[in-house]
């Protein structure tokens, strides 16, 4: 009987536990200050995401809906707003049915860190700094490769940005204390971190076998490749999305490999100033204790 009670009041606590958390990060989320996003820089971060109506984007933390509604209507893209403050998420609504947008624009109200963004092709920011670390972690395990993440203002630390921008918006002044928005673009990277293994067909007797190795941080890259005989020269490793490139020497002549990661498979073509076409290449991922 009192295993049972110990039990009953483990499961209670746990539970007690739990509601309290949902209800301190619901607190901390409504303290988040709602500071419309000017025009101007809604229509840069859909710009810089190279949105397309193939696309479908989220905005955590959607306020009065402008980001969302501009996806639709400017474009043609699809979208979800993400808000705690059931009145803005009502209003958004309110503005998509009228402007004849509600079939692609859709708002709800929940925790932006609760949101099911695992469809989103394009995620759009503008939160303080803590919550953007805090992010982090949620948007690089649900999000896909190749998923653009545009945020106004605020960065996410050790992750440099693919690219960014600074606009001059005299209206931030009042809200803001400055004119400057800073725009800032990471994409996704696939995880490529580890040893591959690619048998190079170079059109002799039999393919060339390379190990090729990466180190990643995000979708900075550092490589290095050998073969039997030895290391192999291998440069400008990039990775953008899914999309990985770099530069390798084999047999004196220099490379340019352009190819796709699918999981554990790359794939792609290589072509030199010298060869007369390109040279299709694949290459498997090697298990963590075999090279």
């Amino acid at each position: 009987m009192k295993q049972k009670n110990r039990l009953l009041y483990f499961l209670i606590a746990a539970g007690g536990s739990i509601v309290l958390a949902a209800q301190a990060r619901a607190q901390e989320l409504s303290k988040l200050p709602y500071v419309p996003t000017p025009q101007i820089v809604v229509d840069e971060m859909l710009k810089m995401a190279n949105v397309t109506a193939k696309d479908f984007v989220v905005d955590l933390g959607s306020g009065d809906g402008r980001m969302i509604l501009t996806a639709a209507k400017t474009f043609k893209a699809s979208g979800l707003g993400v808000d705690i403050d059931s009145k803005l998420v009502g209003l958004s609504n309110q503005a998509a049915k009228s402007q004849g947008l509600d079939e692609r624009a859709k708002f709800i109200e929940q925790d932006m860190f609760k949101a099911d963004i695992s469809k989103a092709s394009v995620i759009t920011l503008y939160v303080l700094p803590d919550f953007m670390e805090k992010l982090r972690p949620k948007l690089l395990k649900e999000l896909k490769p190749g998923t653009r993440i545009v945020a106004h203002d605020y960065y996410m630390s050790g992750w440099f940005p693919d690219r960014q921008a600074v606009l001059t918006v005299p209206e931030k002044v009042d809200a803001n204390g400055t004119d400057k928005a800073y725009l800032y673009l990471w994409i996704v990277p696939s995880i490529v971190s580890g040893h591959w293994r690619m048998d190079l067909d170079l059109g002799t007797a039999r393919p060339l076998p390379i190990v090729l190795s990466f180190n990643q941080e995000y979708q900075m890259l550092n490589a290095a490749a050998e073969t039997v005989l030895g290391a192999l020269k291998i440069e400008s490793p990039t990775l953008k999305g899914e999309e990985l490139d770099f530069f390798l020497t084999v047999g004196g002549i220099n490379y340019r490999f352009t190819g796709r990661v699918q999981g554990d498979k790359l794939e792609g073509t290589a072509v030199s100033g010298t060869a007369p076409k390109p040279i299709p290449w694949r290459a498997n991922k090697l298990a963590p204790d075999r090279k």
